[in-house]
């Protein structure tokens, strides 16, 4: 890891755990129980790469080398739908786990239900914060019907938005998917399909919705965008359509590549469950080349920007040579 992407990860991990701080319910306020679930899955030192990735989208597409104000805010609202996405996924009717980033589960610490109960007071934090994001009130519509798509089942035509007709499930549908592939010899098309959905769409998401932010203030400050609306969005989609991909790529070669101790959960789960993973298909030789290969695609991407785009390719660079 470079001193650079260090720095972008120690200060946006820091921004985002002071932020969160602030926009969560304190351990102290009743109910208790589910408060301190909340709290224990949100702080269980996650990497923050999906609020840092939202963030400086924002900062690349505002153009004015500075964090565009509720970029921070944003990327939490992320993270604490991707926190729920875990705390569901690691429950005994979905993945069954007891060990999340070093830590006991959710249901392990404080049962199922409240577990539950946790996962979706975060998701519903997460879109009462964005409304409360000091943007304009179309650029939050827009902001809210993005992350909306990503997170759910999937959908057809959108009259009047940017969004293709044609998109892979969100994240719920990539995890549907993902359940009923379990014990089912894995295709090519349907690993790329769970991965595009279950972990891609949130990670598109977060840069899509930083540039959007980003974009509302780049036009209300009068600054000239580095290529037109349309195609700026585009961009960031493609982007981050590559490297979450990559991503996900990558998580599968470090499930069996790395120890739990390396991992900070159970490592081998995907290989035990006869999950549809990327080594499965194509081998491990395969998988890193492909991971490497949409990593350049995803550089191409944000050529227009120049330099100002150095911060999410390092980023994203970052996702494939990671550990764990």
């Amino acid at each position: 890891m470079t001193s650079e992407v260090q720095q972008l990860l120690t200060t946006g991990v820091a921004l985002t755990d002071e932020t969160l701080e602030r926009l969560l319910p304190a351990p102290t306020v009743e109910p208790h129980s589910i408060h301190r679930a909340m709290r224990h899955s949100m702080f269980a030192g996650g990497k923050r790469l999906r609020p840092i990735l939202c963030m400086e989208a924002a900062r690349m597409v505002a153009g004015t080398g500075t964090l565009p104000q509720g970029a921070v805010e944003l990327g939490c609202s992320i993270e604490m739908v991707h926190t729920y996405s875990l705390i569901h996924d690691d429950l005994p009717a979905l993945d069954n786990d007891d060990l999340r980033r070093g830590k006991p589960t959710c249901h392990v610490a404080f049962g199922e239900a409240i577990a539950i109960l946790a996962g979706d007071a975060l998701q519903t934090l997460a879109f009462q914060t964005i409304s409360q994001l000091p943007a304009p009130g179309a650029t939050l519509v827009e902001i809210i019907r993005e992350f909306s798509f990503a997170i759910g089942t999937g959908v057809g035509p959108v009259p009047g938005s940017d969004l293709p007709g044609d998109l892979p499930p969100g994240m719920i549908g990539g995890q549907v998917m993902d359940i009923e592939s379990e014990g089912v010899k894995p295709t090519a098309e349907l690993v790329e399909r769970i991965h595009r959905a279950k972990t891609g769409a949130l990670i598109t998401t977060s840069i899509v919705c930083g540039g959007l932010l980003g974009l509302g203030h780049c036009l209300a400050s009068g600054h000239k965008l580095a290529c037109t609306e349309e195609d700026a969005i585009a961009r960031l989609r493609t982007f981050g359509e590559s490297a979450g991909l990559a991503f996900q790529i990558v998580d599968d070669i470090l499930d069996v590549t790395q120890s739990s101790e390396q991992l900070g959960k159970t490592a081998g789960k995907d290989t035990a469950s006869d999950k549809a993973t990327w080594p499965a298909v194509y081998g491990l030789e395969r998988a890193r080349k492909d991971a490497a290969s949409l990593i350049a695609d995803a550089f191409a991407a944000l050529e227009p920007f120049g330099k100002s785009a150095t911060p999410l390719k390092s980023l994203a660079q970052y996702l494939v040579d990671r550990t764990h």
